[in-house]
């Protein structure tokens, strides 16, 4: 997904002409922190709720106060992770967007993120998760993926976790059943660590002693 796919269109940015009780008004209203400041189409900085903190006179037009702007945006065409980043590494609650001639086209909120990353994990469908801790080099999702389609089921979603300083991974799997108990045996089959598992039906604190009793029997 690119940039200008989030554009919300419902939240205004900023005029120089715009006055202080203004801005923190609209802020207050749609509940950011940030603002894009904009001379016709041109993006002039970001505004951030403390840059207002020590205005005393609130009818002070935007454009008469010594700001000193950041101006964090991304381009159209930029990957949403391009996005991500600047939401996580300078703390904003919105970020605006550019077309390549650096013109102004509207603002990604963090609350159009969070909609985001609730269609990318699919959290609104019913399903079960499975989270698993590997090795990085046996990180293989087609085999993951095989597994799961063995029981009839789909993965929905999947992320990686990288442990710090470490060659473990964590491996998130939304799949489409709810009762996974025999994809994790599956698992379990093929020596994978399972770490944890949600909204699956029984009981799964015995599945090891399950897939146990399963092998000793095929064994005799």
């Amino acid at each position: 997904m690119l940039a200008a796919e989030l554009i919300a269109d419902t939240i205004p940015h900023v005029h120089t002409s715009d006055t202080v009780q203004k801005v923190v008004e609209r802020m207050m209203e749609f509940r950011v922190r940030h603002l894009p400041i904009v001379n016709e189409e041109q993006f002039l900085g970001l505004l951030a709720e403390n840059d207002l903190v020590n205005i005393t006179d609130n009818q002070t037009e935007v454009g008469a106060l010594g700001l000193s702007l950041v101006n964090p945006y991304v381009l159209e065409d930029q990957h949403i992770y391009d996005v991500i980043r600047l939401f996580y590494e300078q703390q904003l609650t919105v970020v605006p967007v550019l077309d390549i001639k650096k013109n102004y086209l509207g603002m990604i909120s963090i609350n159009a993120m969070n909609e985001y990353f609730a269609r990318l994990t699919s959290v609104s469908q019913p399903g079960g998760i499975i989270v698993l801790e590997i090795n990085n080099k046996n990180n293989s999702l087609a085999h993951m993926a095989q597994i799961v389609e063995s029981d009839n089921a789909q993965i929905l979603s999947s992320y990686v976790y990288q442990h710090p300083h470490s060659t473990r991974m964590e491996v998130t799997l939304k799949v489409n059943k709810q009762d996974i108990s025999a994809i994790i045996a599956t698992f379990l089959r093929y020596e994978y660590d399972i770490k944890a598992t949600f909204n699956h039906t029984g009981d799964n604190d015995n599945s090891r002693d399950r897939y146990d009793s399963l092998m000793n029997y095929l064994n005799l």
